[in-house]
């Protein structure tokens, strides 16, 4: 049985950075399509330090962060010929108690399975949360990793 540190973010990211999915890694920051990805085109980003905001970054991971976060999102429009439409969302932890179990972590998800198709939510997706994935993770963030600037 695998061993567990008690920090879910930091298993993680060393779960991630072992896979074949993970599409990036620098110095601070590892991004990743996740295990189970919901979407067609899926990446994760965390900082390599347990952070809960962007407010904590040092310069040096800020400097790094719009390096990478650029990277990730012109990876994204170079999946296909034209653009692909995407979410990009920053998790951050609220101003609450234990608020330094969160760490900060960036989603990107697109609905473009194909570069003339979308992904149309199942009733099972919609009700139920159970997504059904057309791609296998690993099969995405080879694709993503074979156009990253």
């Amino acid at each position: 049985m695998a061993q567990h540190n008690g920090d879910f973010f930091q298993d993680l990211i060393d779960f991630e950075s072992a896979s074949e999915r993970k599409v990036l890694e620098s110095e601070h920051f590892v991004a990743f399509v996740p295990y189970a990805a919901r979407w067609p085109v899926e990446i994760h980003m965390l900082p390599k330090r347990h952070i809960q905001d962007l407010s904590q970054l040092t310069d040096q991971e800020a400097d790094d962060l719009a390096i990478q976060y650029k990277k990730v999102l012109m990876a994204v429009d170079g999946l296909y010929d034209s653009p692909t439409p995407y979410i990009s969302a920053w998790h951050q932890a609220p101003k609450v108690e234990n608020r330094e179990q969160i760490r900060l972590m960036l989603q990107i998800t697109s609905p473009r399975r194909a570069a003339d198709k979308l992904k149309y939510l199942a009733g099972s997706e919609s009700a139920m949360g159970a997504f059904v994935g057309d791609i296998a993770p690993e099969e995405t963030a080879e694709r993503i990793r074979e156009v990253m600037p």
